[in-house]
């Protein structure tokens, strides 16, 4: 006689009560977690009280989530299989409710987290909510954030600090909370060494620089590439729309007085760099505080080489007005056999080519400088070469050989005498180079 009983459709009862348990559960926290994000994506800070409040509700403030699988969730927004909470793996984007809602700037949404335990350092993402508050100019969500502990010096996975996320204009306020808070003023990234001052300079951020020099930014600390603030702001790349922006932040670091000599790893001074970038403000400011014309880098360029290389692509910065300032405080010309080439890259740059030239005092022109201007940049600026190219059988004007000598006589004095003759308005600007639109 058998005296056990069978206990297999049991066991097996219970397997399936337990797993369509934990299927309902977990379907009912998929609920809440995509209603949660959906709530936090457009800032709905309601809804998000009221997921958070729920004692049945999910616990989700301080998940991790991986937004590379976003479109996942959009296509299968009830299949919880396709959900990813969490993960290990460097290739995924991990962020959490906190940074979501401290980069869009939800203010309300973020304070609600905060004040339900949302931890401040998390970084799943290799950097924290502060970071990404600056890095989108949210002010009140960074001031939220440090308020409930967040570190003003966090270093984030690439090595920055807040400081160094405040990038652009709207973030102003950022760094303004974030010096108030104990951030370093001079603390140094990871990767190239910049200061937060270096960011401000590169980024043109005339907010920014005259904040941090307030705080005592140091003027002369030099990066990995071997630049100053200063450098770093002639060095970087300018719209036409941003010149004026970098020619404030220069202005602000001279008058706190940076060093107008010094030179990058390749021995670059802000002048070369000023004039490789072509912003003809920021060179008239380095000459007026002494920059020197003729200093060579190491690759054997002075600043007026790298104003002519440029012309070609930033003609509407004026480059023209670059190599004037440059003749009038006595930079060295182009060799005259090198012309011809200089008229083939600058020629649609008409008054590059015209205070150029309006330095010497005979000219060689032959056939080449005709093959130099393509008919159609010819066509569109056809009076300025018709007076170019007739000089061919004819000598300078007697009135431009008396000027020239006056400017070699001169030499790289002509833009501090000229001034002082009190000669008419017309015959000071004519010995200054002031553009004609022709050349005689």
């Amino acid at each position: 006689m058998n005296l056990v009983k069978p206990i297999g459709p049991k066991i097996k009862w219970r397997k399936q009560k337990q797993i369509r348990n934990d299927v309902i559960a977990t379907a009912k926290a998929t609920g809440y977690t995509l209603q949660f994000w959906n709530s936090l994506m457009v800032g709905d800070h309601l809804t998000l009280i009221s997921i958070m409040d729920d004692p049945e509700g999910y616990d989700i403030i301080n998940a991790v989530y991986d937004t590379s699988n976003i479109e996942e969730w959009k296509e299968h927004r009830f299949n919880y299989r396709n959900l990813r909470l969490w993960s290990l793996t460097y290739e995924q984007e991990l962020t959490t409710p906190l940074h979501i809602a401290a980069g869009r700037g939800f203010t309300e949404c973020l304070r609600h987290l905060l004040q339900r335990g949302a931890d401040v350092e998390l970084s799943p993402g290799g950097t924290t909510a502060l970071h990404e508050a600056c890095e989108s100019g949210h002010g009140e969500c960074a001031k939220l954030l440090l308020s409930y502990g967040a570190s003003a010096n966090a270093v984030s996975e690439d090595g920055l600090m807040p400081l160094h996320a405040c990038t652009s204009p709207e973030s102003l306020e950022c760094a303004k909370y974030l010096l108030q808070f104990g951030a370093t003023v001079n603390g140094r990234s990871l990767e190239d060494d910049n200061t937060p001052l270096h960011v401000a300079a590169q980024h043109g951020l005339p907010g920014h620089t005259d904040l941090y020099l307030r705080y005592g930014a140091a003027l002369e600390r030099q990066n990995d590439e071997g630049n100053t603030p200063l450098n770093a702001a002639c060095s970087q790349p300018q719209a036409k729309e941003d010149l004026a922006r970098y020619l404030k932040v220069c202005q602000l670091l001279l008058a706190a007085g940076a060093n107008v000599h010094k030179g990058d790893q390749d021995n670059q001074t802000p002048l070369h760099m000023a004039s490789k970038n072509v912003n003809p403000d920021v060179v008239d400011l380095l000459l007026q505080h002494g920059a020197s014309v003729n200093n060579m880098c190491y690759s054997g360029d002075a600043p007026m080489h790298n104003v002519l290389k440029a012309v070609a692509y930033k003609a509407a910065h004026q480059p023209e007005r670059i190599v004037r300032s440059l003749l009038n405080h006595g930079s060295i010309r182009v060799w005259p056999g090198a012309l011809p080439k200089v008229l083939k890259h600058c020629c649609t740059s008409p008054r590059t080519i015209e205070v150029l030239l309006n330095a010497y005092d005979r000219l060689k022109i032959t056939d080449t400088w005709r093959e130099a201007v393509p008919l159609d940049v010819f066509q569109k600026h056809q009076d300025f070469y018709d007076s170019l190219f007739s000089l061919a059988q004819a000598p300078r004007s007697l009135q431009h050989l008396a000027r020239h000598k006056i400017r070699v006589f001169l030499e790289g004095r002509v833009h501090k005498v000229v001034p002082k003759l009190g000669l008419p308005t017309f015959l000071q600007n004519y010995l200054l180079l002031e553009f004609r639109d022709y050349v005689h």
